[in-house]
């Protein structure tokens, strides 16, 4: 399959997620997927896209809740998971393009999720861990989190952290601002 390279496919999920260890017969389960497109040539954002997921063994707790703002109710509207990686595979041409993630959990959050369910993972081998690239690109002796990366470029959090949608958001700024210091821009 031919990879396009246009865009970088920016993804951040929330999960389901408890104080201690999951309740007994509950896994942790994607709730959201934050979704934002970054055009390569010029770095600009292009839209911020948050899909709910209804979780089918878990249910989202009251500390999930603290950390998330996600109620079970509102979750319980979302689409269920292998929809929801229809949705990611058809409109942003997941499987054909870079992706990326803040860290390695969104990846593997994907990866396990999709063996659980038998669900054919929506992303192809192309993946950018900007944690990692950004730790690399400003030699820092390890890696931040994404609020501090933000406070790093001078970039405002925007929305709520730990929102799928708004953290993918502000994840690509992080992106598009390594993508202009890599050409010299600034």
């Amino acid at each position: 399959m031919a990879k396009k390279l246009d865009q970088i496919i920016v993804i951040d999920v929330e999960a389901t997620c408890w104080e201690g260890t999951a309740p007994p017969g509950e896994e942790n389960e994607i709730i959201e997927i934050g979704i934002c497109p970054v055009d390569i040539a010029s770095g600009c954002r292009l839209e911020k896209e948050s899909i709910l997921v209804k979780p089918a063994r878990s249910r989202v707790s009251e500390f999930c809740t603290q950390l998330t703002t996600l109620t079970q109710a509102q979750v319980d509207q979302g689409v269920p998971f292998a929809e929801a990686c229809l949705i990611v595979k058809k409109k942003y041409l997941s499987q054909q393009r870079v992706w990326a993630s803040y860290g390695d959990y969104d990846r593997n959050q994907f990866e396990r999720q999709c063996r659980s369910y038998q669900i054919k993972y929506p992303f192809g081998p192309r993946h950018i861990n900007v944690k990692t690239l950004f730790a690399i690109i400003h030699a820092l002796p390890q890696e931040i989190g994404m609020a501090e990366a933000l406070e790093y470029l001078n970039l405002p959090l925007e929305g709520t952290h730990h929102r799928g949608g708004d953290d993918a958001w502000n994840i690509a700024g992080i992106l598009s601002k390594l993508l202009l210091q890599a050409r010299g821009e600034r």
